[in-house]
């Protein structure tokens, strides 16, 4: 048995395709968070990723595509936290209540994901930017049945089907400016974030709910 100073190095050894295209999709990530995509090189991403950069290119293309398929995994973990956050057996606010919970603790645990997701991808623009409004209308559509699934359960479906899609946008953008916010702010909880967009959103849709709509006065 070999010691260890003459085992090869961790560059050098051998790992399932799997592990390696994680691994370099790790340190890409990181990379791309911390220098955005134009000034990011494939050098330090293969430095990081302990890999050579023929690898990198062999596993998983070029530094465009790197790039996307980085955008790719990081908005299908993101929603797939959501996803698992919202429990289907509450009523309507507490499912959103738990996604947004999940939202904000997926932003806080993986900073350079949402880095990469909200700020460097919408920069850098184009098929990037595509894939973001692609995560974006995903988020939407599930606000957007919890809305119209409130509005049901107070017999005013058809209302909320009308203006569900709308106000679930806004959300959505909200819960992403308060996201950003929160990167700024590691003190505030996921609980606490939540709650403060519940009550800045939610109680305005519920009122819709209800039948409580706000019209401006004429003159």
């Amino acid at each position: 048995m070999p010691d260890e100073d003459q085992r090869p190095p961790e560059r050098a050894r051998r790992l399932p395709r799997a592990v390696r295209e994680r691994q370099i999709l790790d340190a890409a990530v990181q990379v791309f968070s911390q220098h955005g995509y134009h000034s990011a090189s494939m050098d330090e991403i293969s430095e990081v990723a302990g890999v050579s950069k023929p690898m990198i290119y062999t596993y998983l293309g070029s530094k465009e595509d790197l790039f996307g398929k980085s955008i790719q995994r990081e908005a299908t973990r993101l929603l797939e936290a959501i996803q698992a956050g919202v429990q289907p057996d509450l009523p309507p606010d507490m499912q959103l209540w738990h996604g947004l919970r999940s939202f904000y603790r997926f932003v806080a645990e993986y900073r350079e994901s949402w880095t990469v997701l909200h700020r460097q991808a919408l920069t850098v623009g184009g098929g990037f930017a595509a894939e973001i409004t692609a995560m974006r209308t995903r988020a939407i559509e599930l606000v957007a049945a919890l809305v119209v699934a409130a509005g049901t359960r107070k017999g005013l479906g058809e209302q909320t089907e009308f203006s569900g899609p709308g106000l679930a946008a806004a959300l959505v953008g909200a819960a992403e400016s308060l996201a950003d916010w929160a990167l700024d702010h590691p003190e505030i909880s996921d609980g606490v974030l939540a709650s403060w967009l519940m009550n800045l959103v939610w109680l305005g849709f519920n009122d819709l709910v209800e039948g409580q709509v706000w019209k401006p006065s004429e003159g």
